[in-house]
C-alpha cells in the first residue's frame, strides 16, 4: 500500500452503499471520508483533500456527472471513479470524457473496487515521481544547458538568479550585446513558480513608439490607420507568466509613463481604447547600457528606474571569464556540428590558445557565430587555426603587440605557423593564401622571405 496516496472520498446518497464501501476500505488501510450529496462533497474534499472520489452517477439535487466536472476544476490531480446501477455505454463515454479514472457498475465488486484502487494509486504515484525527475532536470537544465560556465563570475549569477527566480519581484539585467541576457531571463521564468505560464518577449529597440505600444498593450480596431482588427496585446498574452524588456533602455518618455503605471497598479489600456485591463505579470527587463548614467543624463525616468531596479543581475561579458571559453567552445562544437551535418568533435589546443588572446568584442553570441563558421569549413574532426577568419588574427596580433611589445618573438612564431598553415591548406597556391590570411601577395612575399620560408 502506497502510503502517500490512500485517501478515498465516498460519494453516495444510499446510506448502506457509503458504509458498505467504508467498512471495507477501512480494512484495507486506507483513509475514508464520506458525503450523502454534492453538496457536502465539495464540502468534504475542500477540507479533506482526498486522493480519489468513488461518486455516484444518480443523485438528487447535483448528479455525479455535475460533481465529477467541478472536480477536475478545483482538483485536477484528483482520481475520479464513478458508480452506477444504471450502466449504460452513453454514461460510461460521458463520464471517461469528463476526466473520470475508471467506471464500476452497482453493485460494486468489492475485490474488483480494490485492484483498480490499487491500480489507480500506482499510476498516480509514478506520475508523481515523473513530475519529481521532471523537476530535477529542469533544476538541471538551468545550471548546465541554459548558462553554461565553471567561472567565478557566472556560478556567482547563477546563484543569484536561482534566489531571485522563487520571487515575483522585477528584476533588471546588465551586460553587453551577446552575453546571453535573454537566455537568463528565460532560465529565470523556467525556475520560478511561473513556469506553465507564457514567457513572452519584447525586443523595444527594434520597435517604434506607436508599434511598441501597440505590441506591448494591444490595440482597438479602428485606433489607427490599419487596425483592422483588435490586437492583444503582450501583457494580455504573458498573464499570469513572464514579460521579457529587452532594451528597455531605447523606450520612449511616452510608453516609459504607460509602464510605470502599469507597474503601480497592474493596470492598462489598449490603444484607442478607455476601457482598463489588469493582467498578472512578471517583469523582468534587459539592457546593454548602465541605466543609472540613461537617469543622470536625462533619457530615463528616474522613478521608472526605481520600479524596475528591484533586482539587479549583471550578466559578465566573455573577457571576464575567459576560462569558459573552453567549455562553451565544445558545447558549440556539439550542437552546431551535428545542425550542420559535419564530422567536428573538437578544437586544437593552439586555437584554443587564440580564443583565449581574443577579447570577444561580440560576447558568446560572436564566439557561437566564428564556430560555426569555422565547423562549416572544416574537413577536419579538430578545428584548428587556419579555419579562424583573417580579420580576428589581425585584431588579436595586434592588441598583443601593444600589450606586450617584448613578446614579439612569440608573435613572429606564432605568424609564421599560420603563413605556414594557410599554404598546406592551399597546396602552396601564394595568391590563395595570401586571400586567405586577408593580406596582399606582396606582404606574403615579405614575408616568406622575412622568415626563411620555402614553399
Amino acid at each position: 500500500m502506497n502510503n502517500l496516496f490512500n485517501s478515498v472520498l465516498i460519494v453516495d446518497d444510499e446510506k448502506n452503499t457509503r458504509d458498505g464501501m467504508r467498512i471495507f476500505l477501512e480494512s484495507k488501510d486506507y483513509d475514508v471520508w464520506m458525503a450523502a450529496n454534492g453538496t457536502e462533497a465539495l464540502e468534504t474534499a475542500k477540507t479533506h483533500r482526498p486522493d480519489l472520489a468513488l461518486i455516484d452517477l444518480r443523485m438528487p439535487e447535483m448528479d455525479g456527472l455535475t460533481l465529477l466536472r467541478r472536480f477536475k476544476e478545483l482538483y485536477p490531480a484528483m482520481i475520479v471513479i464513478v458508480l452506477t446501477a444504471y450502466g449504460t455505454v452513453e454514461t460510461a463515454v460521458q463520464a471517461m470524457k469528463a476526466g473520470a479514472y475508471y467506471y464500476l457498475s452497482k453493485p460494486v465488486n468489492l475485490d474488483e473496487l480494490e485492484i483498480i484502487l490499487k491500480k489507480a494509486f500506482r499510476e498516480n504515484s509514478l506520475e508523481q515521481e515523473n513530475k519529481s525527475l521532471r523537476q530535477e532536470l529542469l533544476d538541471a537544465k538551468f545550471e548546465t544547458n541554459q548558462i553554461i560556465g565553471q567561472s567565478e563570475p557566472i556560478q556567482a549569477l547563477l546563484k543569484t538568479a536561482k534566489q531571485v527566480a522563487e520571487s515575483d519581484a522585477t528584476v533588471l539585467i546588465e551586460g553587453e550585446s551577446g552575453t546571453g541576457k535573454e537566455l537568463l531571463a528565460h532560465a529565470i521564468h523556467q525556475f520560478s513558480r511561473r513556469r506553465q505560464a507564457p514567457f513572452v518577449t519584447v525586443h523595444c529597440g527594434a520597435l517604434t513608439e506607436s508599434l511598441l505600444s501597440s505590441e506591448l498593450f494591444g490595440h482597438e480596431k479602428g485606433a489607427f490607420t490599419g487596425a483592422s482588427e483588435r490586437k492583444t496585446g503582450r501583457f494580455e498574452r504573458a498573464h499570469g507568466g513572464t514579460l521579457f524588456l529587452d532594451e528597455i533602455g531605447e523606450i520612449t518618455e511616452t510608453t516609459q509613463i504607460k509602464l510605470l503605471r502599469f507597474l503601480q497598479s497592474g493596470e492598462y489600456e489598449r490603444v484607442g481604447s478607455a476601457k482598463t485591463l489588469k493582467a498578472d505579470v512578471r517583469l523582468i527587463c534587459a539592457t546593454n547600457k548602465i541605466l543609472k548614467n540613461q537617469v543622470q543624463a536625462g533619457k530615463f525616468r528616474e522613478d521608472l528606474f526605481y520600479r524596475i531596479n528591484v533586482i539587479l543581475l549583471r550578466v559578465p561579458s566573455l573577457r571576464e571569464r575567459k576560462e569558459d571559453i573552453e567549455v562553451l567552445a565544445q558545447h558549440f562544437i556539439h550542437i552546431l556540428a551535428v545542425k550542420n551535418r559535419r564530422d567536428v568533435k573538437s578544437i586544437t589546443p593552439r586555437a584554443l590558445k587564440f580564443f583565449q588572446q581574443y577579447d570577444w568584442p561580440g560576447n558568446i553570441r560572436e564566439l557561437r557565430n566564428i564556430i560555426e563558421r569555422m565547423i562549416v569549413l572544416s574537413k577536419e574532426p579538430k578545428l584548428d587555426v587556419d579555419l579562424i577568419p583573417s580579420d580576428l588574427i589581425s585584431v588579436t596580433s595586434s592588441a598583443t603587440s601593444k600589450k606586450n611589445e617584448s613578446d614579439s618573438s612569440s608573435l613572429s612564431s606564432m605568424e609564421k605557423n599560420w603563413i605556414e598553415r594557410a599554404l598546406r591548406a592551399v597546396k602552396g597556391n601564394k595568391s590563395l593564401a595570401a586571400k586567405k590570411l586577408g593580406i596582399s601577395r606582396r606582404t606574403l612575399y615579405r614575408k616568406l622571405e622575412e622568415y626563411g620560408l620555402n614553399v
